[in-house]
């Protein structure tokens, strides 16, 4: 028997404002013996092949006397989140040794955990050795940033007519760029924001949105909405919050429907929310914003989602960007990077090869 290096990756203390990778976060080394590791009843011991950073982590940084749809993590604590893991020992009669599965998990190379075949954020990777697709996918695309743009679609935005117009910020992102070529694919006018021009000539030349602007390079959002959607907003796909939700309300046709998946922009701005100035505009124009938690849906959406979008990615319909960093070490930097607009796509962190 031999000890197997485990790095993990300790949630330090609750960020003020931005988190701070080397403040928030504490690299922890230790070893593990796999052979020793007893399992209870329900229990498997992975190992961890990739990790995803999301902004809703950011949610869970917080005071745990502060209530919210997910809990917090405590200080002190491995930090968790989602991940793909390989099942290398099981005391669980649905899982074995060799499956490969999408779910939540600390942040730690090899960990215990309890698996419920009831919960429906976790799912096997069908033939992983084999996948047709990079794993990484199952993590963005095919998985929770994928299905949230389906969920915010298909629950809130219906009827999905062809010719009206979508807009969507932070459409170079995790769930933007899916949200955007799903809405073509439907045969909606797309239009999207993103932060630098090289994610902007992206969004427009390769997944082919209809126009698209660099945030940053127009303080005034209502006069470049009013310009790239010279017919009025019918949807807004909701991701950042703040002044672009603000000046987008304005822009609004009646019945226009704003799924409202993030706000990102407010995220790290706990006693400084930006106000809302126009939302009686919601009651003149018969408004619907409608937040949505992609877990309460997944039982409902899981299949259809995964069917639909498997068929357009072999058919080359919808495509997916990604930015990927090796080694756990680097999970603290992945994290907080996504709050300053270092990735291009989905963030994830490969810690070891299948």
């Amino acid at each position: 028997m031999s000890a197997k290096r485990n790095i993990q990756i300790i949630y330090k203390e609750i960020p003020q404002g931005f988190p701070d990778a080397s403040k928030t976060f504490e690299i922890k080394k230790g070893t593990i013996v796999l052979e020793d590791v007893v399992l209870k009843s329900d229990e498997v011991l992975v190992r961890t092949l990739y990790a995803s950073v999301d902004p809703y982590m950011r949610g869970r940084m917080r005071d745990p006397a502060n209530k919210s749809y997910f809990g917090a993590i405590i200080p002190g604590d491995v930090m968790e989140g989602g991940t793909i893991f390989e099942v290398i020992k099981s005391n669980n009669p649905n899982f074995v040794t060799g499956d490969v599965v999408v779910g939540y998990s600390k942040w730690e190379e090899y960990s215990v955990i309890s698996l419920d075949v009831s919960d429906q954020r976790q799912f096997k990777i069908p033939n992983a050795k084999n996948s047709p697709v990079p794993l990484s996918y199952f993590l963005g695309v095919l998985g929770m940033p994928g299905l949230t743009a389906y969920v915010g679609l298909h629950k809130i935005c219906e009827p999905l007519t062809p010719g009206q117009t979508l807009f969507v910020s932070a459409a170079s992102g995790a769930v933007g760029q899916v949200v955007g070529q799903y809405a073509k694919v439907l045969g909606l006018r797309v239009v999207g924001s993103a932060g630098d021009d090289e994610k902007v000539e992206y969004l427009i030349k390769e997944l082919g949105f209809d126009a698209a602007f660099n945030y940053k390079k127009h303080e005034d959002f209502n006069a470049i909405l009013k310009q790239t959607c010279p017919d009025g907003i019918d949807i807004y796909f909701e991701n950042v919050g703040g002044k672009m939700l603000d000046a987008v309300i304005q822009n609004c046709n009646s019945f226009a429907r704003i799924p409202i998946c993030g706000m990102i922009s407010q995220y790290n701005r706990p006693s400084d929310q930006e106000p809302i100035y126009n939302l009686v505009i919601a009651i003149l124009k018969r408004l619907r914003l409608e937040g949505f938690i992609v877990n309460d849906e997944s039982a409902r959406y899981r299949a259809e989602f995964t069917e639909t979008f498997t068929k357009l990615i072999k058919e080359g319909k919808i495509k997916y960007k990604e930015t990927i960093t090796n080694g756990i070490e680097s999970l603290p930097d992945a994290l907080v990077g996504l709050f300053h607009g270092k990735n291009f796509g989905k963030a994830s962190v490969k810690i070891a090869d299948l």
